[in-house]
């Protein structure tokens, strides 16, 4: 009489120990620079495929391959933004960015307002003033001050970063 006898083997369990990614220090550049593309495997352009000095995670040099490719090659807009992953109006922008301040044109930006918008020298000015006059006037106070003055409402955090800054320009540290 034969006897069969099965063996069971968990292909679930791994003996050997997963290897850590390899650190990437361009990557991490881009990154720490805000000049990584959030999107590489969406670029599918025949210079970034087959040629390894055309790297799609480097924002930048994406978006002046793309720019340049319309210009120079005379490859339709709509073809190229198809190739490189973007829309029609991001190419626009791009193109315009160049034309306007160079390669430093298609560095990314701050998003967002760039300074309180409300908070202008002259409310900062008269604040500084108002503190200068009665050192122990809190920032609630501060904020009515400026509403009776100026007729705006402002935040309390934004004031607080203004008076901030203006320290920081007259005492550098």
């Amino acid at each position: 009489m034969l006897r069969l006898i099965y063996i069971y083997i968990d292909s679930r369990t791994e003996t050997s120990m997963a290897k850590a990614p390899k650190r990437d220090p361009k990557r991490e550049a881009l990154a720490r620079d805000g000049a990584l593309n959030p999107r590489p495997k969406a670029v599918h352009d025949a210079l970034f495929a087959g040629n390894p000095f055309f790297d799609a995670k480097d924002l930048v040099q994406v978006r002046y391959e793309m720019v340049r490719r319309h210009r120079v090659d005379g490859v339709a807009i709509s073809e190229v933004s198809t190739n490189f992953g973007v829309s029609r109006p991001t190419f626009y922008k791009a193109l315009r960015a160049l034309q306007k301040a160079g390669l430093p044109g298609l560095l990314p930006s701050q998003r967002g307002p760039k300074d309180g918008h409300k908070i202008s020298a002259e409310v900062v000015a008269f604040v500084v003033d108002l503190k200068a006059a009665r050192p122990k006037l809190t920032t609630s106070q501060c904020l009515e001050e400026i509403e009776t003055r100026f007729g705006i409402k402002v935040h309390r955090r934004s004031l607080e970063r203004a008076l901030a800054r203006k320290k920081k320009r007259i005492n550098p540290g």
